[in-house]
């Protein structure tokens, strides 16, 4: 816990009555200014650095491209997740935790500024643009370190920021103090992979995925595997300013593909093969640097002061890294809860109780909403949050809902998502339908219930329709839109028809 102000020292001792003249108490005017300006100094910092004192230190661990049921807080048996699961343990498993988006970067938008990126124009995987200063987080929103540094916090971000690659985008021109990763969307994770020094002479996204780390905005060559430079400085950042109130971003960006893994940690996993292996692998990599960073907040004496998150930015893509997302439907990229859905527990010790579930949904928008009100940051009336502060729901204080609805809207895909208690809407706008299914009966979203309960439909339509009419379209062409991706789409097409075709002659 940070240091509290020690109280004034008080002198006890009396002076000899016999040599002290008395006099009486006067002060000539700009004397009685003076002292009165130093007494209201005294006041203010004595009032900021108590303040500071009381305030919570924030750590956010966030992996990538994770399944809802790769972490054994919710049950999964093949890959061992023991210091992810403490945070569960210590703290509360949020079993209906949600994320801005079904994608890294709007996710990532939504998260770091505690609004719906569709609010913004952040609905697409930013290009990486090094030379384009609107590819990327508009400078009108607040991120959280620029909402938490007039307080006197110092914040970092440590791992993937994909939240633009221009200059005015870098993470120290956004809030944050220290910086220590990569820019774009994805990054190889051995050493002698990273061929490229100067992140912004990438051209692209490929090749930003071969750049040095910056270290600030110096360009440092790794020295291992990616994942354990993530976690080393981690904690290198909690030891550095454990004096102070501080937010870490712990952002990993496996197991996003590339799929890389060490011998040490395949070794661990012989009774697996292919896919899984590697991805297991790379999760039990995070869950060690989870670990090391856990143990050094026990070893400062600031866990108890420390709000911890863990979450991932969206689902898991199944097919495609060996993630799974257990029962929910769908995968990264979808509206269903498989895209959305994630992996999301909450510890602080001694304030909220440990080993509950809270099975109300929950958003990543709401880690802005709660250390933006436990650190009294001035709310701005012009971009409100949508998240809230959820340490009132989560020690029982306020026994209601967090959230009327869970909003999704997939622009380009033509899909408006609504979650309002139980019932989870989807509208398709190109064929001008509508999708009801009841989470607590049909967590897979297989049963269209819509025909049977109209009432509900009309409900979350005038929720839908009210939350629409506050958004804007999206302001970039997304990572999806180049000709790379065009090219990769197409080829993946051609690949899906011959393998038919192939079916098809072989039956």
């Amino acid at each position: 816990m940070h240091s509290s102000v020690p109280p004034l020292a008080v002198s006890c001792q009396t002076p000899d009555r016999a040599t002290v003249r008395r006099r009486p108490f006067h002060r000539s005017p700009r004397k009685r200014r003076r002292h009165g300006l130093f007494v209201g100094v005294l006041v203010f910092l004595s009032a900021g650095f108590l303040l500071a004192a009381e305030r919570p230190n924030l750590v956010v661990i966030m992996t990538d491209d994770m399944g809802y049921a790769d972490v054994g807080f919710n049950g999964c048996k093949d890959i061992p997740t023991p210091n992810i699961d403490r945070i569960a343990k210590s703290g509360v498993r949020c079993t209906s935790g949600y994320v801005g988006y079904s994608v890294c970067g709007p996710s990532r938008a939504a998260f770091m500024t505690g609004r719906y990126g569709q609010r913004f124009g952040f609905e697409r995987n930013p290009q990486y643009r090094t030379q384009d200063p609107n590819m990327g987080l508009p400078k009108e929103e607040r991120t959280i370190g620029e909402a938490l540094k007039p307080v006197g916090y110092v914040s970092g971000v440590v791992g993937k920021w994909h939240l633009g690659a221009h200059k005015s985008n870098h993470p120290l021109n956004r809030g944050f103090d220290t910086f220590y990763g990569h820019l774009g969307g994805g990054h190889q994770y051995f050493p002698d992979l990273l061929t490229l020094k100067d992140s912004y002479a990438a051209k692209n996204e490929s090749e930003s995925y071969c750049t040095w780390i910056l270290k600030n905005h110096t360009a440092v060559p790794p020295r291992k595997y990616l994942t354990e430079e993530f976690s080393e400085a981690a904690v290198e950042f909690v030891t550095a300013n454990q004096k102070k109130p501080f937010f870490l971003f712990l952002s990993y960006n496996a197991p996003h593909g590339p799929l890389h893994a060490t011998e040490k940690y395949l070794k661990r996993f012989p009774q697996l093969s292919g896919k899984r292996k590697t991805y297991a692998a790379m999760v039990s990599c995070v869950d060690d640097g989870v670990g090391e960073l856990l143990n050094k907040l026990d070893e400062l004496k600031l866990t108890e002061n420390t709000i911890v998150f863990f979450l991932s930015d969206n689902g898991g893509p199944e097919k495609k890294n060996g993630s799974d997302n257990g029962a929910l439907r769908g995968g990264k990229g979808s509206a269903y809860d498989g895209g959305f859905r994630v992996p999301f527990a909450v510890q602080w010790k001694g304030v909220i109780p440990a080993g509950r579930d809270f099975d109300k949904p929950v958003s990543s928008l709401d880690i802005m909403g709660t250390i933006a009100d436990l650190a009294g940051v001035k709310a701005d009336p012009v971009r409100p949050l949508d998240g809230v502060n959820l340490i009132p729901y989560l020690t029982g204080e306020n026994d209601g809902t967090p959230h009327k609805a869970i909003y999704l809207r997939k622009f380009d895909g033509g899909v408006h998502t609504v979650r309002s208690g139980n019932y989870k809407m989807h509208r398709y706008r190109k064929r001008n339908s509508v999708v009801l299914y009841d989470l607590d009966k049909d967590i897979g979203e297989a049963r269209n219930i819509a025909s049977q309960h109209p009432e509900t439909v009309q409900t979350l339509e005038a929720l839908r329709v009210k939350w629409d009419s506050e958004l804007v379209e999206p302001r970039f062409l997304g990572l999806i839109h180049t000709p790379e991706w065009q090219a990769k789409i197409k080829r993946k097409k051609e690949a899906e028809k011959r393998q038919k075709k192939r079916d098809k002659e072989t039956r």
